[in-house]
């Protein structure tokens, strides 16, 4: 996955947003104004920070060496994922679970938005 790749895939999910809080070579994609997802897309390797359920964090740290604690996050509930590291299809799917955890987090009049079409 290119680093565009990775950016128009977090782009296309409901919602979405890109912010540069943090200067611009990072990219933050919100939903709703919450992060699911934070990337240096110029970064070498390519990775990316992905909120996760704790129980999953440890299990996806422990099976892929390109999994590792949320980097500048809270270790419990992120991940830095090497995207290089994982096969594409993984990469998407931790992606997808990272921004549903968010948007269930959601006030539900939020939630109730983002889900019509």
């Amino acid at each position: 996955m290119t680093p565009a790749q990775l950016r128009a895939f977090c782009l296309d999910f409901n919602d979405a947003t890109e912010e540069f809080p943090f200067g611009p070579d990072t990219s933050v994609f919100k939903v709703a104004g919450k992060m699911f997802a934070l990337s240096s897309l110029d970064g070498r390797p390519l990775s990316i920070n992905l909120k996760c359920e704790p129980e999953d964090a440890v299990r996806l740290r422990e099976e892929y060496p390109a999994v590792a604690p949320g980097y500048h996050m809270n270790k419990r509930h992120w991940n830095t994922v090497v995207v290089g590291g994982l096969p594409d299809r993984m990469v998407r799917e931790l992606i997808e679970d990272s921004y549903d955890l968010v948007v269930a987090g959601l006030p539900k009049a939020v939630r109730l938005r983002l889900d019509r079409p």
